[in-house]
């Protein structure tokens, strides 16, 4: 088998993420609860204590700016959890995937449902955090609907990436240098808690190329009732994450499992 050969995709991975969902329906009130409650104290114990000692942040108020930064990095947050942790426990732990590759089903529908349920997850993580948003008032612009999608985007985005590093941990331990030294600084370098412009120009630049930017550069304009700029290719990098990550950690898991 070409390991580096492209992905033959199908229908076949629908069925593979109806049964994550069936499984995640079981526990989904403990689920919602633990990956809401993260990003609401930080939007709500940041945005209301520094709120009040920042009034005004990047032409808005300081709830507001940081409301735009907790959805991308509620999304990040989900869809890396359920990449990392739970994608593991699947094709390690459980041996879930070794059980499915055993039915007409290919590895590349496998992994093609292991993104799309972190992303899913993702999703619901980012709309319960919205809704928050719109129940305080902090945004009465349509165009805050646009953070819906958006926040499926950014969840393919990191589902991605997470799955690399799935691929190639040796156990759960291993995931704590992937949210140390790439999610941390992400959430401090992308805008979630201050502008990027305030930071020296050498660490602006290795923000702008960071996926979290891109999305937190489309939903703060966006949750103001303004049209992003440079919308298109902020997308466009997202996308091409989204793509890569897939791509790379495809490779990955056919060299792991062929072993």
């Amino acid at each position: 088998m070409n390991h580096f050969s492209l992905p033959r995709l199908s229908l076949r991975f629908i069925p593979i993420w109806r049964r994550h969902f069936l499984v995640w329906k079981k526990v989904a009130a403990t689920s919602i609860i633990g990956h809401l409650a993260d990003p609401i104290i930080y939007l709500l114990g940041l945005g209301y204590g520094l709120g009040s000692l920042l009034p005004e942040m990047g032409g808005t108020s300081y709830m507001v700016f940081l409301a735009a930064g907790t959805v991308c990095y509620s999304t990040m947050n989900s869809a890396s959890f359920e990449a990392l942790y739970s994608g593991f426990a699947r094709m390690h732990e459980q041996r879930t995937w070794e059980a499915i590759l055993n039915t007409p089903v290919t590895l590349d529908d496998v992994v093609l449902a292991e993104i799309l349920w972190a992303a899913s997850k993702s999703l619901m993580a980012g709309m319960a955090v919205i809704l928050v948003i719109w129940l305080l008032g902090l945004s009465h612009s349509p165009l805050s609907l646009w953070l819906i999608p958006l926040s499926l985007l950014a969840g393919l985005c990191f589902a991605s990436i997470g799955l690399i590093m799935t691929a190639l941990a040796p156990g759960y331990d291993f995931f704590m240098y992937y949210f140390t030294l790439v999610i941390t600084p992400m959430m401090l370098l992308c805008g979630v808690f201050f502008p990027v412009t305030q930071l020296p120009p050498l660490l602006q630049t290795v923000s702008a190329i960071l996926p979290l930017s891109h999305a937190v550069d489309i939903a703060r304009p966006l949750l103001n009732g303004a049209l992003p700029p440079g919308a298109t290719l902020h997308i466009a990098a997202l996308a091409g994450y989204a793509a890569a990550g897939f791509y790379v950690s495809l490779v990955l898991f056919r060299r792991r499992l062929s072993r």
